[in-house]
């Protein structure tokens, strides 16, 4: 969405577009003013579908104004909605109203990770009976395939901590910790796990293509068993090979 149109639609303070007409040759203004409200409304309501935590989190008002600058910034670049937004953890970096609240960029960086994961493709899952009949040498020399709606956020705040008292009525309050979190799908909805201590170095270890062994030298001390189970029971893992 760009050109001269596009600017004034998404802004107010510009003057509406010349030579505009309705049926009949009628000047549109009016009709012009009531589309471009019109269109503002739509797109906060998207931000505020794809953000709930993020809004709750500010509060209506407050969202609605930073909506408001957001999508004059940053408008649609495609007619399919579900990526709407994508810009959001940048913006809060610099948007100054919010730079008490450090943590904001990463909640929408987990928000924009569940989206992603609930429009992934399908894979299927890696039988984890293979895995256990492996001797250990044979398994540590393993990489991972991994299925398309994976995501990892790895985070100086305690991300899921947060997203969680904000989305389940009498979750504890968040941990005064960072949290590394991987998000999965194991059936049809997405849902954070936090990860372990180690658990995000060895999993972005594993994600890049590096063997089970790597992943442990890249993360000394982590539960390899307890992460490697929980990828399995999220439906994760969809191949495995040796490494040569």
């Amino acid at each position: 969405m760009n050109g001269p149109f596009a600017a004034a639609l998404l802004d107010p303070a510009r003057e509406r577009p010349a030579g505009l007409t309705g049926p009949g040759g009628a000047p549109a203004g009016r009709r012009f003013d009531v589309y471009r409200n019109n269109v503002a409304v739509s797109l906060t309501e998207a931000l505020e579908r794809g953000f709930p935590v993020l809004a709750r989190l500010l509060g209506p008002e407050f969202f609605k104004a930073m909506a408001g600058v957001f999508l004059r910034a940053h408008p649609p670049r495609s007619p399919v909605m579900m990526g709407y937004g994508a810009e959001m953890p940048a913006f809060l970096e610099t948007f100054a109203p919010v730079a008490h609240l450090p943590y904001l960029p990463d909640v929408a960086r987990l928000e924009l990770a569940l989206r992603r994961a609930y429009h992934a493709a399908d894979a299927a899952p890696l039988d984890g009976a293979a895995l256990a009949a492996l001797p250990p040498d044979r398994l540590l020399a393993l990489r991972f395939r991994f299925a398309p709606a994976v995501q990892l956020l790895r985070s100086d705040w305690p991300v899921h901590g947060i997203w969680r008292a904000n989305t389940e009525p009498g979750a504890p309050p968040p941990p005064k910790s960072a949290q590394d979190v991987v998000i999965l799908r194991p059936d049809y909805d997405p849902a954070p796990h936090p990860l372990p201590p180690g658990g995000g170095a060895a999993l972005a270890a594993l994600i890049a293509g590096r063997t089970l062994a790597a992943a442990a030298e890249a993360a000394p001390g982590c539960d390899l068993p307890a992460l490697i189970a929980l990828l399995l029971a999220g439906g994760a893992l969809t191949d495995a090979e040796e490494a040569r």
